[in-house]
């Protein structure tokens, strides 16, 4: 049985723009109408209303963007990178809009396009601590440790609370088999997020490579405590006991 511990990954949150009451038009109120579909989860006639507002208004670029984002809701990648291209055709500076479509990248598994569009948002918006820290994930999983690090200090510099970059430069550590400052990174994102689930679990694997099995099954025991259905730690765990620890 494989240790699996290296999945933790950032959660994309996708920027949604405010609603613009002081929209009279038509276009407006579909739009607003959309927006307030899209808070409630309903994503399908947020789209719906989105839809209506760009017939009515071809240019409008917000109704671009929240329509990507409930189509990326839904799992249509494809369709919100569509949509967040159409925001970028009309206001190319739309630094929200090449975040949101490098999310719909990297959950494609199209790291080089996610990666140049996290870059064109800090283009715009270079004290994005988000951006920084979804381009790390990118570099990771593209094998460039070094430059994922680059990223995640980035996104610290910026954000010293930022407790997924913490744990996100520790996977990166793990990777580079550097456990010490990984099991350090870990801790910081625990201290920050006393209840970061992923960030015990991956701790755990790190004091496991180091052979400190005692620790290893503690922090395995407690992913599993605030997250009895965390499969990885249930799946380390159990490695280690068929051990003998």
């Amino acid at each position: 049985m494989m240790l699996m511990m290296r999945s933790m990954k950032a959660l994309f949150a996708v920027a949604v723009g405010s609603v613009f009451t002081n929209d009279n038009t038509d276009a407006g109120a579909y739009y607003n109408r959309g927006v307030t579909y899209y808070k409630k989860g309903d994503y399908d006639r947020a789209i719906v209303d989105f839809t209506q507002a760009l017939r009515i208004d071809p240019n409008y670029i917000k109704a671009y963007r929240e329509r990507g984002n409930a189509y990326y809701k839904k799992g249509d990648y494809d369709r919100a990178i569509a949509d967040y291209s159409g925001a970028l055709r009309l206001a190319p500076n739309d630094a929200t809009a090449y975040y949101n479509r490098g999310n719909a990248y990297y959950d494609k598994w199209d790291y080089d396009r996610a990666i140049a569009d996290y870059s064109g948002a800090l283009r715009f918006a270079p004290n994005d601590a988000a951006a920084y820290n979804n381009r790390g994930i990118a570099y990771r999983n593209k094998g460039d440790y070094d430059r994922a690090i680059t990223d995640y200090n980035e996104a610290l510099r910026l954000d010293p609370d930022y407790a997924a970059a913490y744990g996100n430069r520790g996977i990166a550590y793990d990777y580079k088999e550097d456990y010490d400052r990984a099991i350090t990174d870990y801790n910081e994102a625990l201290r920050l997020d006393p209840d970061y689930t992923r960030a015990y679990n991956n701790r755990g694997a790190a004091y496991y490579y180091k052979g400190e099995y005692a620790r290893a099954r503690a922090d395995w025991e407690k992913a599993l405590q605030l997250n009895p259905n965390h499969a990885e730690a249930r799946d380390n765990l159990e490695f280690l006991q068929d051990m003998g620890y």
